[in-house]
C-alpha cells in the first residue's frame, strides 16, 4: 500500500511520495445503491472513485492517479456494464483525482470547476484539459438519476467540487473528507472547509465516498468536521492572543482525535494542519498596502 497527501510545499500538486505498509487487498467496489459504486483504491496514492452505471452512459466521479490507476477502475466497471462513460467529475486539480481520466473515459465529458481547469492547463501540457465548468451548481441527469454537482467555495482548495447522488443518499466528497485522517491543506479555506461540511451534514445521507481510505458514514463525516472545527477554535484563539506559531504547535491539544492518522512526511499532522491555518490567519489580517494617489 502507498500513501500520498498534496504538499502545499512542492508547487501545490499532489505529489506521490511512498510509504511501506502491510500488503493491501485488491480494489473494493461497494454498490452504494441503485446503480451506484464506490470504487475503493487499494493503493492509497491514488483517488477513490464513484461510479453512476445506467443504459445511457456511466458517470465516473475522480480516476486515480494515472493511467495505471484508470486502467484498474475500468476494469472494475466493465465487470458491471459494457456502457460507454460519458462524464467524469474531477473534484479538484490534484493528480491522483484525474490522471486515469484518459483511460477511463477518452470520449467523456470533463467536469470541473473553472480554478481546476486553469490549474490543469497551467500545470499539464498534456491533453485533457477539463471542458465543462460547473459554476455554482449544476444537475446532471444520468439515466434515471439525478446528480447535483456543486462547488462548496474554497476549502481544501481553491476550487473544490462535490457530487451528491440523491436517490441513493449518497455524497462524494474529494479530499474534503478523509476517513479517519489528519488532511493536507492546500491554499484553501479552513473555515469555509468547516462551513462546506456542516452543509453535506445537513443532506440526507446514507453513504460517503472520501478522497481516500475506507468508505464511512455520516458519523465519519461528523467526526472529521468537528476536527476542523477543533482545530479551527484552538489556533484561531491562540492566534488572536497573540501566540507565534511556534507556541501554537507547542500548545495544541487534540486528544479527542488520536486515532486519526496522522503522516508527517506528507504534512498530514495536527501540528501541519495547525501551520496552515495560522498562515490563512495571517493572510487575513495582513495590512492592506495604500492605495496609490
Amino acid at each position: 500500500m502507498k500513501i500520498a497527501f498534496c504538499s502545499r510545499w512542492l508547487s501545490r500538486v499532489c505529489l506521490p511520495v511512498l510509504l511501506l505498509l502491510p500488503a493491501a487487498a485488491s480494489a473494493s467496489v461497494q454498490k452504494l445503491g441503485p446503480d451506484l459504486y464506490a470504487y475503493i483504491s487499494e493503493d492509497d496514492s491514488s483517488a477513490n472513485s464513484t461510479f453512476l452505471v445506467t443504459n445511457k452512459g456511466i458517470l465516473v466521479v475522480d480516476t486515480g492517479l494515472n493511467q495505471e490507476q484508470g486502467r484498474k477502475l475500468l476494469a472494475e466497471i466493465r465487470k458491471i456494464s459494457p456502457a460507454p462513460v460519458r462524464w467524469i467529475v474531477n473534484t479538484h486539480y490534484h493528480q491522483d483525482h484525474r490522471g486515469g481520466n484518459s483511460t477511463v473515459g477518452p470520449d467523456a465529458t470533463i467536469i470541473s470547476s473553472a480554478y481546476t481547469r486553469q490549474r490543469v492547463i497551467q500545470s499539464d501540457s498534456a491533453e485533457y484539459a477539463p471542458n465543462l465548468v460547473v459554476h455554482g451548481e449544476s444537475w446532471l441527469y444520468v439515466g434515471g438519476h439525478k446528480v447535483l454537482i456543486y462547488e462548496p467555495g474554497p476549502a481544501h482548495t481553491l476550487g473544490d467540487l462535490v457530487v451528491y447522488f440523491p436517490d441513493q443518499q449518497t455524497i462524494a466528497t474529494g479530499d474534503l473528507f478523509l476517513t479517519n485522517s489528519c488532511p493536507a491543506m492546500d491554499e484553501g479555506d479552513m473555515e469555509n472547509w468547516v462551513h462546506a461540511l456542516d452543509h453535506m451534514l445537513t443532506l440526507p445521507l446514507v453513504h460517503v465516498v472520501p478522497g481516500h481510505f475506507e468508505a464511512a458514514t455520516p458519523a465519519e463525516l461528523k467526526r472529521f468536521r468537528d476536527y476542523l472545527e477543533a482545530l479551527r477554535d484552538q489556533v484561531g484563539s491562540m492566534y488572536r492572543d497573540g501566540l507565534s506559531l511556534q507556541q501554537v504547535k507547542e500548545r495544541l491539544s487534540l486528544p479527542q482525535f488520536k486515532n486519526f492518522r496522522q503522516f508527517p512526511k506528507y504534512e498530514a499532522t495536527f501540528t501541519d494542519n495547525a501551520e496552515a491555518y495560522y498562515h490563512q490567519l495571517e493572510q487575513r489580517t495582513k495590512p492592506k498596502p495604500p492605495a496609490p494617489h
